[in-house]
């Protein structure tokens, strides 16, 4: 099936978003691990996971459009020294990928295209729970400390 060039192109920038949070989720789990965070290790790398997910339905939704998804583009990354840099650059990944997701799904309802608003709206679900949980997180930095926190993240 065809699909418009203008949604086409949002799904590509969208797929640029996730593969770039893929590395750096992936990033983030290993140094985690590294320094013998066990749980952080495990919650970093669940959440690449996921990307690879949004990834694999946005490759397959540019695909059926009948558009060639471009997987050589990479944004910027965030890579944090330290965990609370971590937690801080990832909440900038999902925030940014909550309004990206949202201007995608008014652009596909806009332009007809009801079956990309539907699977962009599924997608937004879990970057709104993956900004959730990392705003949950460094709260928690603020309430106990870095030090109670991070022991806590041993497992």
């Amino acid at each position: 099936m065809k699909g418009n060039a203008k949604v086409i192109a949002k799904l590509n920038g969208l797929l640029a978003e996730e593969l770039t949070a893929i590395s750096q989720y992936m990033v983030h789990a290993e140094m985690c691990e590294n320094w013998g965070y066990k749980k952080l290790h495990e919650v970093s790398e669940k959440r690449a996971i996921t990307e690879m997910k949004h990834a694999e339905k946005l490759i397959a939704r540019i695909l059926f459009l009948e558009g060639r998804p471009t997987v050589s583009t990479l944004n910027k990354f965030a890579i944090g020294a330290d965990v609370p840099a971590q937690h801080k650059g990832d909440l900038g990944f999902e925030l940014g990928a909550v309004k990206s997701y949202n201007t995608g799904i008014k652009l596909a309802a806009d332009l007809g295209d009801n079956g990309t608003r539907d699977m962009l709206t599924d997608i937004l679900k879990d970057e709104e729970d993956h900004v959730d949980v990392l705003e949950m997180e460094l709260d928690q930095i603020k309430q106990i400390g870095i030090q109670n926190y991070l022991t806590e993240q041993m497992g």
